[in-house]
């Protein structure tokens, strides 16, 4: 959500500025802006679009030229997407300006006061309440701009990162984060602020992430100063090497970085493994697990917690954990979970997976089982991200950097740690036998092979994509570990191409979906040869007797399915548990060409936002 850049130092800001809003357009947005200082005057340009839109306009508005420079890319919350309600926000003397990502959630009261004391608004945000908030407290109580902004914070109710200029201290840049995140590269002379490192990793490998509650006053020339908002007291700042790199995050020849992804999956399930999986030994090493074995295995359940794609991974690992380690599971949306006051105790193993490791709701739920004295496990691939540090441990999935706001990578390198843990618990509990923990070690091992086999579907996931480009609806049908891929892809082809889909538990398609059949609906059936294989083979037929188009996905040499379906996608054979790492392939790439024969926007989908860190 929104994407904060900033800089202060030596070079020219708007060349750093709009290349690192590029770089954050994976988080979604629709409006964009940049504030520039060149000692003199303070100039702003701002728009609805994108960050192409915004530099064909900041050349024509403003002189380009200043080494202090803010810009935003905005997802919007309170009031539509336009240019007056693009950040940043003037305050009413003009001295003022603010980016900010997240909500304030006392706006109202806050702005309705600042109106008696004659303050004007021009937009319908939030964030116009908070830069006159702090103008006001500056002005009344005669502050510098560091101070009056820890004053005013104190005064407001929500999630914020924000970074907020004053041209009558024109050397500085405060910045300050909760909820939000906010990290900034520190360089000689020079310093960098984003919502994450991505804008300036060129630069600087070293970086601050400023945690909750905590406000810098970054200052030309004068060491860095981080605060606690709360009561003022000084932070000592922990600097950390970046390890992301620039190759990470550019498209590497692929047309859209979701394809880009999709094609990584062998490596980065290798990466995710790598170090932890040693198959010809038996072992599984995985520190987080290792240091809390009997927090596991004397959990009365495991509660699992996520939103969207990583809500997937986790109904898939509630298979995987109940049927090695024989551990109850529930999963839970991590949104409902934080509203509807659970049942919570400390021999509950509280489990939430999220690939930013920023998503709020997912935050709040850990909140929420951290209060109520549960052991929290955290799965996320950014390294520093805020539930990282929330969690009382945790496994990072090394998927690298995903910049397509539609997760792939995430989804299967998420199920790659999950299992990883059943296993290390199902050997421990004794609830697997040695012959059975071997074999499923050696599968994994080798699934990237089968995962770049998988890949071969590329072609005839496109044919059938012209196919089906034009269908306003489709339905995907799974049993057992299969019915979350279902989930997946449905999820996937909404995202991307904006086609209605839904997925369900073949054996439920009779209970309702099955009204929807016809010779127009296509049907995506998830049939790899283990598991329900006759089962599913049965709903298939019912499908077929009422005309529906079926595209289904069968292991390699499979005969039955193929004489029912109308198109068939081959995948390699794998164990039933193992098959959602190969299964949801091909799903991926059918919605990734369907998307782009629907000239949609791939990368970033409308409406959605890559890290989701307001509810």
């Amino acid at each position: 959500m929104c994407g904060i850049v900033g800089y202060i130092g030596y070079r020219e800001a708007y060349p750093i500025v709009i290349k690192g809003l590029k770089r954050l357009e994976y988080r979604g947005y629709d409006s964009a802006g940049v504030m520039l200082y060149d000692g003199e005057n303070l100039k702003i340009s701002k728009t609805k679009g994108k960050v192409v839109d915004l530099e064909e306009r900041a050349v024509k508005e403003i002189s380009i030229n200043g080494t202090i420079g803010m810009g935003h890319t905005r997802w919007a919350t309170h009031g539509v997407p336009n240019d007056v309600n693009s950040h940043p926000h003037l305050s009413n003397s003009g001295d003022l300006a603010i980016i900010h990502n997240g909500i304030i959630e006392n706006y109202a009261p806050l702005k309705k006061e600042l109106i008696k004391r004659g303050y004007v608004f021009h937009s319908d945000t939030d964030t116009e309440v908070l830069v006159n908030l702090i103008e006001e407290v500056q002005k009344k109580e005669k502050l510098k701009i560091g101070k009056a902004v820890q004053v005013a914070l104190n005064q407001v109710v929500g999630a914020y990162a924000i970074a907020v200029f004053d041209k009558k201290n024109p050397n500085e840049i405060v910045a300050a984060r909760l909820g939000s995140p906010l990290a900034i590269g520190v360089g000689e002379g020079e310093y960098f602020i984003a919502s994450d490192a991505s804008p300036f990793i060129e630069y600087t490998s070293n970086a601050i992430y400023l945690e909750d509650g905590e406000m810098a006053n970054i200052r030309l020339h004068k060491p860095m100063k981080v605060r606690k908002i709360k009561d003022d007291s000084l932070v000592d700042p922990y600097i950390q090497e970046l390890q992301m790199n620039l190759e990470q995050i550019e498209k590497g020849g692929y047309d859209h970085f979701m394809l880009k992804e999709i094609y990584e999956q062998p490596s980065v399930i290798k990466d995710t493994y790598r170090g932890r999986l040693h198959a010809n030994e038996g072992i599984i090493q995985m520190s987080g697990v290792e240091d809390n074995l009997e927090k596991f295995l004397n959990a009365d359940r495991i509660i699992i917690v996520a939103c969207g794609t990583s809500w997937h991974a986790g109904l898939v690992a509630e298979y995987i954990f109940e049927e090695f380690a024989r551990i109850p599971v529930e999963v839970e949306y991590a949104s409902e979970f934080r509203y509807r006051n659970p049942i919570i105790s400390s021999k509950d193993v509280v489990i939430a997976i999220s690939q930013s490791g920023e998503t709020a709701d997912t935050m709040a739920a850990i909140k929420l089982a951290k209060e109520n004295g549960a052991f929290v496990f955290g799965v996320c691939n950014v390294v520093g991200s805020s539930i990282s540090r929330e969690t009382h441990a945790g496994a990072y999935t090394h998927a690298g950097p995903e910049i397509g706001v539609a997760s792939t990578k995430a989804f299967t390198t998420q199920i790659t740690v999950l299992t990883m843990m059943a296993l290390r618990l199902a050997k421990a509990k004794g609830t697997m036998s040695n012959t059975d923990f071997h074999r499923y070690l050696q599968e994994l091992e080798i699934i990237p092979e089968k995962v770049k086999e998988a890949l071969e579907t590329n072609e005839r996931a496109k044919e059938i994509a012209a196919t089906f480009k034009d269908a306003p609806n489709c339905l995907y049908l799974g049993r057992g570990y299969n019915f979350p891929v279902a989930l997946e892809g449905a999820l996937k082809l909404k995202e991307i191409s904006y086609i209605h889909a839904e997925g369900y538990p073949a054996a439920e398609m009779k209970h309702g979906p099955i009204a929807l059949i016809d010779e127009h609906m296509p049907v995506v059936v998830i049939a790899p040869k283990q598991g329900h294989y006759d089962k599913i083979v049965s709903n298939i037929q019912e499908i077929k007797s009422r005309s529906g188009r079926i595209i289904a996905v069968v292991t390699k040499g499979d005969t039955q399915v193929r004489e029912l379906a109308d198109y068939v996608i081959e995948i390699p054979e794998t164990s039933d548990a193992l098959s959602p790492l190969i299964t949801t392939i091909p799903l991926q790439l059918l919605s990734y060409h369907i998307a782009v024969m629907r000239d949609c926007n791939v990368d970033q989908p409308r409406n959605l936002a890559k890290s989701v860190t307001v509810e």
